[in-house]
């Protein structure tokens, strides 16, 4: 029996006997001793199941180019990138747009404005929507991501991926959903448009923002695990089974208003389930792409 057929046989055993997830957790091992890490790899490997907790900010880091894949030069890598937060954070101090008092995600806001070129005159003048974009994504990364340095590069990374990769696709995401809500449950969706709701869902949350504010950070940073390693289209899915999730209620709405104001204040304790069934959506219609949006 080669290799790949023994860890193939130890995944269904482990996975039969409700050990899911130890022969993946050892599978990563193995990828990330490597001298040199395949990007590839460890996108499909994101892209097929939820990653370990303990490895998530390493591989996100990786994916998306903080840290190059050769192992050897993490170390000097990371600190340059720590020297140049501290640069940039003492930029902000000294021309006193930032104090002890700023909430941390707002430095990091003005951290990646300065960065941009695009820092206002003052901190009081009014946000863009891309900030809140970018304040929304911070919070909810605060929750997943313990060092702060690792926290601001992570954002800032993630948020520069959904403004370039994914620029052309998010658009199409409301026009998707419409499809495969439709394909699942073509009842609900015809009662949405009889509402006139379609217009209306909550897309800048679900998709400008990839969730964040919607979804415990417990189970978003497994949808963030896909679109970290190359789909953005799991976001589609997790749309769509959030209205399967609450069909009963939404149809129970009489009013666009009325539905965009639940979808935007969904109950919490089903989210790990409404994320594994989503998953699940995606998988069925997508298979496991991987480098797709």
């Amino acid at each position: 029996m080669t290799e790949d057929s023994q860890r193939n046989f130890r995944s269904v055993y482990y996975e039969k006997v409700g050990f899911r997830g130890v022969e993946e957790k050892k599978s990563l091992e193995i990828l990330l001793k490597d001298d040199r890490l395949d990007i590839e790899k460890l996108c499909t490997f994101s892209q097929r199941f939820p990653l370990p907790s303990m490895y998530r900010a390493l591989v996100w880091k990786v994916l998306l180019g903080i840290l190059p894949p050769h192992h050897e030069s993490h170390a000097q890598v990371m600190m340059y990138r720590k020297e140049q937060y501290s640069d940039v954070l003492h930029a902000l101090e000294v021309i006193r747009f930032i104090s002890d008092a700023t909430p941390q995600v707002e430095v990091y806001l003005y951290m990646h404005r300065l960065e941009s070129g695009k820092l206002p005159r003052s901190p009081s003048f009014p946000l863009e929507p891309e900030d809140e974009v970018f304040l929304a994504i911070a919070k909810a990364m605060e929750e997943m991501v313990e060092d702060s340095v690792d926290c601001y590069w992570i954002t800032r990374c993630f948020v520069n991926q959904l403004n370039s990769k994914y620029r052309d696709t998010l658009p199409q995401l409301p026009k998707a959903f419409e499809q495969y809500l439709n394909l699942e449950d073509s009842r609900l969706l015809s009662h949405l448009k009889a509402c006139c709701a379609v217009s209306t869902l909550p897309y800048e949350l679900w998709f400008k923002k990839c969730f964040a504010g919607c979804l415990p950070e417990s189970s978003l940073q497994r949808i963030w695990d896909k679109v970290v390693s190359g789909s953005c289209k799991i976001l589609v899915f997790v749309a769509v089974e959030i209205l399967l999730t609450f069909k009963i209620k939404v149809m129970a709405l009489n009013s666009a208003e009325k539905i965009t104001k639940f979808l935007e204040n969904i109950p919490q304790d089903s989210s790990d389930a409404i994320v594994s069934k989503a998953i699940d959506l995606w998988h069925k219609h997508c298979g496991t792409p991987v480098h797709s949006a």
